[in-house]
């Protein structure tokens, strides 16, 4: 049985976004193992006392039911650039725990940082975040992800940014890159210039 991951952001002890986790953690369940009752993972999660005056990454492995759940210190990792590598088979729509898939992309890195990967023409995703790219003062995410991720559907439902179909031939138009996931805002991501993008 596959196991899937839910990685959740957590704040003074407090598991941000905690609401979008739920629902799509309970989906997963739902579709994928059957799992018909409702967790809270707000309740599942005891963040450690000692560690609560820091920012902790949570990792919850589940099934049909938690499995594991695991905390570590967050350090966000650099990301300067990006390399194209195209996969038009590549299924991620729900977080598997298994990225066999994902890290035999990275081998195609070829110096850059990350890959971002393109899916039947249209770019998708980096192989842990989604992105986003600036025009002028808008921030735009392709609307062909590979992985629906909490804070990309944050930054919709509130508007912060919007969905376009999104072609390598399009980067052109972009003045910047920024990945985003549960652990990376928009405002502390480091701003990859399009230049950076390798084709």
């Amino acid at each position: 049985m596959c196991q899937l991951l839910e990685t959740i952001r957590i704040e003074n002890g407090v598991p941000l976004n905690i609401g979008l986790h739920n629902r799509r953690f309970n989906h997963a369940r739902n579709e994928l193992f059957g799992g018909e009752d409702f967790l809270n993972l707000e309740k599942l999660i005891q963040c450690p006392e000692h560690l609560r005056n820091n920012i902790l990454k949570c990792r919850v492995i589940y099934t049909r039911k938690v499995e594991k759940i695991t905390f570590e210190l967050y350090n966000i990792r650099s990301i300067n650039s990006l390399k194209l590598v195209i996969d038009n088979s590549i299924d991620y729509a729900y977080k598997y725990l298994d990225r066999s898939h994902l890290n035999l992309l990275r081998e195609q890195l070829d110096g850059a940082d990350d890959v971002l990967i393109v899916k039947n023409g249209f770019i998708t995703d980096t192989s842990y975040a989604n992105i986003v790219f600036r025009k002028k003062d808008r921030w735009i995410t392709p609307s062909t992800p590979l992985l629906k991720g909490t804070r990309r559907e944050n930054y919709l439902c509130s508007q912060k940014i919007s969905e376009e179909l999104i072609t390598p031939q399009d980067l052109h138009k972009y003045s910047e890159a920024r990945i985003i996931n549960a652990m990376i805002n928009l405002e502390n991501s480091p701003g990859i210039p399009i230049e950076n993008i390798q084709f």
